[in-house]
């Protein structure tokens, strides 16, 4: 995962500009596939609007972001004999993980199966940079799969198109070698990549994306991560991403993949956009056209285990940004980062358990919702949703009121009610208020019980006219 800050949400445009960086165009499309067709394959993730990421590597035992190789400079032959022995999940149980998702109501799960790090998570035959050959010695990738289909949760694979550890990989500015560099960077990356030829690590990389594809069953999303565009950076064409595109729909031909190939000025090359730890402020858009994306978010921020780290989001603010998410036509997957001994630890497990409790009463707000429609201006300290099936609206109190909810579009409402507990809350027609200057204006919307109800984040559920 590429490391950034949280973002404003004017920054999701230029976010979405930056994966989008290559070296020339792209061709205008790769597939001959429809609208329609599209829209068909991609059906399901809209609907379902939550998702699990799991990041889980050797950086989890160092325990301090899975960045450390690169933000520490740490040599791979250094990185790997610190590392390589003490990484040992023993109590991994990949079906304690997809309980724990289902339960907090994630529909979908991606797991890494290979960081930029280049340790891979499953018995490839491609290295012995493997889990395998660790003291381990499973193949939690197997183990993730079969665990996350029995729950009926939908499988996606992460998979780091750079690679610290190959020796053909060449040097970028993420690398770790990279960082060393002290004075003329340029003479210094020629020198570096004299002996490294990415033909050879590209071959390596197509062989690796098979085995994924081949060898595991359905695999519903591929999270291919990522260009790193700029000086010193690669473009799609090091990739050859057109083709890694055409072998992925080629070997799972209903796959959804991700922005990050450096393929977006294509028109097919990506199925959705991937702005990163931000919120948008509207529904992001590409050459002016809305497109399906997916915000994804650390609990805290780093994507690996990072055990001193402060900065964890509480519940409350976690469930403003899936309903805030939503409300935008995205959606929202979750990031977990696994112990070195392979459990969730207390932090990420105390969220979980509370997003199980709020989507037990709440996912109807969620699930197959979007934009509402023009007319519909949420009130203050509220986000809405909208179910364009059932023609349902729903109010996320992020903010709760005293008593009364005001509303604009009062009258388009046909009844109303808590979600948690189907209460009837009561519709109440202008009345004159005094405002601010004395002048008396109508007032209309919702009769709310003065008390807060014991939810994180009460819902009220509109069913329209």
């Amino acid at each position: 995962m590429k490391f950034r800050m949280l973002l404003s949400a004017a920054a999701v445009v230029g976010q979405l500009a930056t994966f989008a960086a290559g070296d020339g165009r792209p061709p205008k499309r790769i597939f001959d596939e429809s609208d329609a067709q599209r829209a068909e394959r991609m059906a399901w993730w809209i609907h379902d609007r939550f998702g699990m990421f799991i990041h889980f590597g050797l950086y989890s035992v160092p325990a301090r972001h899975e960045w450390v190789q690169s933000f520490e400079a740490i040599d791979t032959g250094t990185y790997e004999r610190r590392y390589l022995p003490r990484f040992n999940p023993d109590l991994y149980d990949a079906r304690k993980w997809a309980k724990t998702a289902k339960a907090a109501g994630m529909k979908y799960a991606v797991l890494t199966t290979k960081h930029h790090e280049g340790f891979c998570m499953w018995d490839t035959a491609t290295t012995d940079y493997k889990i395998t050959k660790t003291a381990f010695g499973r193949d939690v990738v197997r183990e993730f799969a079969d665990a996350f289909r029995a729950e009926g949760i939908k499988v996606g694979f992460y998979f780091s198109i750079m690679d610290w550890h190959h020796p053909d990989y060449t040097v970028d500015h993420p690398h770790p070698l990279f960082q060393k560099i002290t004075g003329d960077k340029k003479a210094a990356v020629e020198k570096l990549n004299a002996n490294r030829n990415m033909d050879r690590y590209r071959k390596y990389m197509f062989d690796q994306v098979r085995e994924l594809l081949t060898g595991y069953g359905r695999i519903d999303i591929l999270w291919y991560d990522y260009t790193p565009e700029g000086e010193f950076g690669k473009t799609w064409r090091d990739w050859d991403a057109v083709e890694l595109m055409k072998m992925t729909r080629r070997l799972q031909p209903h796959c959804i993949v991700d922005s990050r190939l450096g393929l977006m000025e294509s028109d097919d090359g990506w199925d959705f956009a991937t702005p990163e730890q931000c919120k948008s402020a509207d529904w992001p858009t590409v050459r002016g056209r809305r497109v399906p994306w997916e915000t994804c978010q650390t609990f805290s921020g780093s994507w690996g285990y990072h055990r001193d780290q402060n900065t964890w989001k509480s519940l409350p603010q976690l469930i403003e940004l899936l309903s805030e998410t939503v409300s935008k036509g995205g959606n929202l997957i979750l990031n977990v980062g696994p112990t070195a001994r392979g459990e969730f630890d207390h932090r990420a497990m105390e969220r979980l358990e509370g997003f199980a409790e709020w989507m037990h009463h709440n996912s109807r707000s969620i699930y197959g919702c979007t934009q509402t429609p023009e007319g519909f201006v949420a009130p203050n300290g509220t986000v809405l949703t909208y179910n364009p099936e059932s023609n349902t609206l729903y109010v996320h109190h992020l903010c709760y009121p005293m008593g009364f909810l005001p509303l604009d579009f009062y009258e388009k409402v046909e009844y109303a009610q808590f979600l948690h507990d189907g209460s009837e809350i009561r519709i109440r027609k202008p009345k004159s208020e005094h405002g601010q200057s004395g002048e008396l204006k109508p007032v209309g919307g919702l009769t709310l019980p003065m008390q807060k109800p014991n939810v994180t984040v009460p819902v009220i559920e509109m069913f329209l006219k």
